[in-house]
């Protein structure tokens, strides 16, 4: 019997409110090093407000939150992603004007060492950085196949690719966990079929965890290690995805109604 892999981050009777209204109420869950592990329930469950705590745009009320080991009370968004956390959006968050390669570059920015002053020159040690950086982007382009796109601004480019391009910019940032917040909304069934691959290799060749809120249920179940299912801010199921399919109370709050 092999042991089960380590825990990279934990969530222990976390509750989070806006005024009176209880966004997340005692919720507990963990995410294991190397998995894919999605987060569903129907709207209004707490899906989005569940990643804003874990990547620190919301502080909880009531909880604790264990990261690779160090526990926290109050993290910005900033400290988590020198943390190694990365997020996509449910809306696509790009700089419209820039190159598809110019905003995956933009993932690496917490890489550079050298300061604003010397990047602004791009001149010796601070364009030798620079190169290494764009070699690692492109690197990402190619495992995205979107090669062809690497120059074009994105505020140009079909709404499947943008957020194919989002993907590249959170892996520029070598996670070691990365949220995926509705990856496949809006996507027709090949950009949808794309995007499951993609994550599926992250996963296996560049070794992210990865996180997802996903409503397609055929993805998620073909995607996921395990899966927790909320409703109204509460946890009602959490395990693998065969056993998660089957139970009533699953069927009852979300698989049984219609999006």
């Amino acid at each position: 019997m092999t042991d089960a892999p380590e825990v990279l981050l934990s969530l222990e009777n976390v509750s989070l409110s806006f005024g009176g209204v209880r966004a997340i109420s005692d919720v507990s869950f963990d995410i294991r090093r190397g998995e894919i592990r999605a987060i569903i329930g129907p709207n209004g469950a707490g899906k989005t407000s569940m990643l804003n705590v874990i990547n620190g745009f919301y502080t909880p009320q009531v909880g604790r939150i264990v990261f690779n080991g160090a526990t926290r009370s109050r993290m910005r968004p900033s400290e988590a992603a020198r943390q190694g956390i990365a997020r996509t959006f449910q809306n696509v968050a790009l700089f419209k004007g820039m190159t598809t390669l110019d905003n995956i570059m933009t993932g690496r920015s917490l890489k550079m060492s050298r300061g604003l002053f010397w990047q602004a020159l791009r001149h010796g040690p601070a364009l030798n950085e620079e190169i290494e950086h764009r070699k690692f982007c492109e690197e990402i382009i190619d495992f995205l196949e979107i090669e062809s796109i690497r120059k074009t601004p994105v505020g140009k480019l079909p709404y499947g690719l943008q957020k194919r391009v989002e993907l590249g910019r959170a892996l520029a940032m070598e996670p070691k966990l990365l949220l995926l917040d509705e990856p496949m909304a809006g996507m027709n069934r090949e950009e949808k079929e794309d995007m499951s691959r993609f994550i599926i290799e992250a996963n296996r060749r560049l070794g992210a965890t990865i996180a997802l809120i996903e409503h397609d249920i055929g993805v998620v179940m073909d995607l996921s290690d395990r899966v927790v299912v909320l409703e109204y801010g509460s946890k009602i199921a959490d395990d693998v995805p065969d056993v998660v399919k089957a139970d009533p109370k699953v069927i009852a709050a979300y698989l049984g109604v219609s999006h």
